[in-house]
């Protein structure tokens, strides 16, 4: 399966729970960076690669964050420091 930058649409969505999915052909999409009143998301246990997009640094209303057990690379973008 895969992550639909679509649901990026979706403005007043405060909470976002897709934990132990099967993402592995998929990656975190940009427009997450979007969804302003989101204030928890879980991408537990997805199999997720690549890496965290500088755009969660724009979730300013973010009060969890869950990413653990996914093949995700890299380091956390400095963004992420403006939550």
């Amino acid at each position: 399966g895969s992550l639909a930058p679509e649901f990026a649409l979706l403005r007043h969505l405060e909470r976002i729970d897709v934990s132990i999915n099967d993402f592995s052909e998929s990656t975190i999409p940009t427009e997450v960076g979007m969804l302003s009143a989101l204030t928890f998301l879980s991408l537990l246990i997805n199999e997720l690669p690549g890496t965290i997009p500088s755009e969660v640094g724009n979730l300013y209303a973010l009060e969890l964050l869950e990413l653990g057990i996914n093949a995700l690379s890299g380091t956390i973008p400095s963004e992420v420091g403006n939550m």
